[in-house]
């Protein structure tokens, strides 16, 4: 299972899910605004800007990276 951080009117955040979304790709959405208990992980993990996709793995990345988001299929 993937995460996504993301918040409210984030295009590249809007972009991460659609493409995920097209590709079969299990995700959960965490928006750092609703549930501000995910920012500070956000920040933990080194990112101070969203969208951030955990994998599984535990490996993170930010941005609308389709080469990483292939790389989930």
């Amino acid at each position: 299972m993937v995460n996504v951080f993301s918040k409210n009117n984030c295009m590249q955040c809007k972009m991460v899910k659609k493409y995920l979304d097209e590709h079969g790709i299990a995700y959960v959405e965490h928006n750092i605004e609703n549930e501000p208990e995910y920012r500070d992980y956000v920040v933990s993990l080194g990112y101070k800007a969203v969208p951030v996709v955990e994998t599984a793995a535990g490996e993170s990345f930010y941005g609308f990276r389709p080469d990483q988001l292939k790389a989930l299929a």
